[in-house]
């Protein structure tokens, strides 16, 4: 750990001294830019900072801001990057920059491109107190996004998995399964055989123990009819005898004989005769067939 601090220290002096001597070089350009567009002695002297110096604010405002304010100290950095370049470019094509012999606001042969250079030259100190104090203000503003926690991290990772995971299962039609689910007989109207008696309660005793409950998978509802899972009570099987057809058609005649034909349905004559709905559509077939065959005679 030690180790790896003293390397960092060592590269940060090492980066300091390049810059460092860099600037120097710099300077000395950007000094003899400053009198040939009518700075003075200090003036000339202050004005490398002005441009270098705001260099390393904008260098140093991008490694704290972030987001639209990282990229405007980007856009500052690269602007005047690309103007001391050209600056220190002008002044090494031009000899008399040197020995400080060229006329003031001189510093192209060409008109244009000399009106240009000398704008470019005495707009850096503006923009430099513009862009400086843009970006510093960002600087004192800016507040860093709070590290979120490990525990609050993995939290939520692992609900974003658990809703992942239960998005993607395939929609099921059947019965929801539970490991606790156990399978239960579903209620089945028994028609005709139900009893109206009331049953006689049975003497107390003593609970037998009950048996533990398996617990198994329900497997899938069936779409076929499901047969009755209980037992019929005894009375229920001896109040009413199991009727043949013909009984059945000759109780629905009886029982129908004053009805309009409207009325004559499948659940009148199943709640009239007490039977089970398949024998009632039977029946209301045959019963609106007689009426027919009579109406025709």
């Amino acid at each position: 750990m030690n180790l790896h601090r003293k390397g960092r220290a060592a590269l940060v002096l090492a980066l300091v001294a390049v810059v460092g001597m860099a600037f120097r070089v710099s300077w000395n350009a950007l000094r003899d830019i400053a009198d040939a567009v009518g700075a003075d002695d200090t003036a000339a002297m202050l004005y490398p900072f002005v441009v270098d110096g705001l260099m390393a604010l904008a260098l140093i405002a991008t490694l704290v801001l972030a987001d639209r304010d990282r990229t405007f100290a980007l856009r500052v950095l690269g602007a005047y990057t690309v103007a001391s370049l050209v600056l220190n470019y002008v002044h090494g094509l031009v000899p008399e920059l040197h020995g400080r012999t060229v006329d003031w606001g001189r510093l192209a042969d060409w008109d244009p491109a000399n009106w240009a250079l000398v704008l470019l030259a005495t707009s850096l100190p503006v923009g430099s107190i513009y862009f400086g104090s843009d970006l510093v203000a960002k600087v004192l503003h800016h507040r860093p996004a709070p590290i979120p926690a490990a525990s609050a991290n993995a939290e939520e990772s692992t609900e974003t998995a658990m809703k992942r995971s239960t998005a993607d299962l395939p929609v099921s039609t059947s019965a929801p399964i539970t490991p606790n689910a156990v399978a239960l007989p579903r209620p089945v109207a028994v028609g005709f055989l139900k009893s109206t008696l009331p049953v006689k309660p049975s003497p107390s005793i003593a609970p037998a123990p009950v048996a533990p409950i398996e617990r198994r998978a329900v497997a899938a509802e069936s779409t076929r009819p499901r047969r009755a899972t209980g037992r019929v009570p005894a009375v229920a099987k001896s109040s009413r005898p199991k009727r043949t057809p013909d009984q059945l058609l000759a109780e629905a005649r009886e029982a129908t004989a004053d009805w309009p034909d409207a009325r004559v349905t499948a659940e009148g004559i199943r709640r009239a005769v007490r039977t089970s709905p398949v024998n009632a559509r039977a029946l209301r077939d045959t019963l609106r067939a007689e009426r027919a065959e009579g109406a025709a005679a």
